[in-house]
């Protein structure tokens, strides 16, 4: 009997000392994944070499090819190619919206932080696509109009071949702090808040100038945009109505990009004698330097497909004002150019 007790001693013995062993070795293992888990994730970061420099539309190069790696990495469907293309535009969008970024589609410091903070935490509630859905499929309205699949990005090109969703209407609407020939609190004071600093800032330096610019319509809606043009048509046929105002969902102010500026001696008009007056000549030489170009010029009528408007604005960011400016470009020519 007492050798029964002896072999069951030891028989217990080794159980517990195996169960033990084999604990310590889960335990051991689980640490060791988590170590190579962490480690893999800072080779990561390290291999990605995220891009210091601001990178948009049109930009190709390493550094796109770096920035694409980044945001597959986080869980974007999109090619490593080093364009910066539509699918690199809409992730950039997309991730921008979901973290109360500027919405810009452009990649920048605050954006670069983000993608960096999302690959290094290993993106585990991080959604791709969750704000800005990617079109499975192009659409186009009933007149055979493509449809802007991301309005949202700052060099969208809004024209008569490329029309907004009916449904769209910014997010981040806001009035800037600058001149208005009206006191009420209409919807046309508004513009993008990407867009309102910059504004704010050209209208400083044209009073720093000693000149007064006025801003005499900004955002407007689908359904407004549907009002205005039947008016023209009403008045001017449809033909010339569209050479003055574009049809519903083809119009930029719907964008929140746009503004229309006028001065005192226009009478707070919208005409082409605004080029001449010293507001329209300071305006036309200095909108480059705040991110706008003048979207409608003179002598593009047949690219753009509307008459000149040196009263028109639209916000694009420095960079692309500064390029189109320089070379006398549309916004059509220059997001085409080889």
């Amino acid at each position: 009997m007492k050798r029964k007790h002896i072999i069951s001693f030891i028989v217990l013995s080794f159980v517990l000392v195996f169960t033990s062993a084999c604990g310590n070795g889960d335990k051991e293992q689980q640490a060791d994944k988590q170590s190579k888990a962490e480690d893999n994730t800072e080779n990561t970061v390290e291999e990605l070499q995220l891009p210091e420099a601001a990178l948009q539309k049109l930009d190709s190069g390493e550094d796109v090819k770096a920035l694409q790696l980044a945001l597959k990495e986080i869980g974007y469907d999109i090619k490593d190619n080093g364009d910066f293309d539509a699918a690199t535009v809409w992730a950039i969008t997309d991730l921008q919206m979901q973290k109360d970024l500027p919405l810009t589609g452009i990649y920048e410091q605050e954006t670069a932080e983000v993608v960096k903070q999302l690959v290094e935490d290993g993106n585990h509630d991080f959604e791709p696509g969750k704000k800005l859905p990617a079109k499975a499929e192009p659409a186009t309205t009933d007149s055979g109009t493509n449809v802007i699949a991301n309005p949202y990005e700052q060099l969208v090109l809004v024209n008569k071949e490329n029309a907004l969703p009916a449904d769209y209407t910014p997010v981040d609407l806001v009035v800037p702090d600058i001149n208005y020939p009206f006191t009420e609190d209409l919807p046309k004071k508004k513009v993008r808040k990407i867009a309102a600093t910059a504004i704010e800032d050209l209208f400083a330096a044209a009073d720093k100038a000693g000149l007064e610019l006025f801003a005499q319509s900004g955002y407007r809606s689908y359904d407004r945009q549907e009002t205005v043009f039947a008016s023209n048509v009403q008045s001017l046929g449809e033909e010339q109505a569209n050479q003055v105002s574009a049809r519903p969902g083809e119009s930029e102010h719907q964008t929140g990009l746009t503004m229309d500026v006028t001065s005192r001696d226009m009478g707070f008009q919208l005409n082409e004698d605004f080029a001449n007056t010293d507001e329209g000549k300071w305006l036309a030489e200095n909108a480059a330097e705040y991110g706008f170009i003048i979207r409608f010029p003179k002598g593009k009528e047949e690219i753009t497909q509307y008459q000149y408007e040196p009263w028109h604005i639209r916000y694009v960011g420095k960079k692309a004002a500064k390029e189109i400016t320089e070379n006398d470009l549309t916004l059509e020519e220059y997001l085409t150019a080889e």
